[in-house]
């Protein structure tokens, strides 16, 4: 899908690179499971990202993980149930997986693209402040946005300013991005 560079410093390709990562851990799965995430309704997917960067926030507290899965491996995950979280609410969950593969990895580009759309406008306008931020504070912005989208789903997307649970999704899914980056290029 996209080119793998070893040596990068920019912003496009560094994110076009880590979410080469996760899509090839997420067609695997699809491989193995296939798209048996269609049953989840959103709330679901939520509290399946809740438990995530809450694990992220726990090692980074503790400093030591009982279980053979890094934090590296928590965000890939938080990007991937993100896009299953806007494939969601675009289609609605199923009683079955009622897609097939081409078409789940089909979905993952779109919203990996307006992922990538997303963010590399709000990088233009904020000059890539989020280099200068910590891995941790990327965690505690997907643990508060969690919350938010908890506080959405609870008011039936009924907000008076705020907006909705999709934009919620792509903001943790561009902050997971951030925290592999910094992972896998370093400050």
């Amino acid at each position: 899908m996209w080119p793998i560079y070893k040596e990068m410093k920019d912003t496009k390709l560094q994110f076009e690179h880590v979410i080469t990562l996760c899509r090839d851990l997420f067609s695997k799965k699809l491989h193995d499971y296939g798209p048996a995430w269609r049953i989840l309704r959103p709330a679901s997917v939520t509290d399946q990202i809740f438990i995530k960067a809450n694990r992220i926030r726990s090692i980074e507290t503790k400093g030591v993980s009982l279980i053979d899965e890094d934090i590296r491996s928590e965000f890939i995950a938080i990007v991937n149930y993100g896009i299953v979280g806007l494939i969601q609410l675009e289609l609605g969950y199923a009683e079955s997986a009622d897609i097939n593969v081409n078409e789940a990895l089909t979905l993952y580009d779109k919203y990996a693209k307006s992922a990538l759309d997303l963010m590399m406008a709000k990088n233009h306008d904020y000059d890539e402040a989020w280099r200068s931020m910590r891995i941790s504070s990327y965690t505690d912005l997907i643990l508060m946005k969690i919350y938010r989208t908890k506080q959405i789903e609870c008011l039936s997307g009924q907000t008076l300013v705020s907006e909705g649970v999709d934009a919620n999704y792509m903001d943790m899914i561009n902050y997971s991005v951030f925290g592999l980056i910094k992972i896998e290029f370093g400050d």
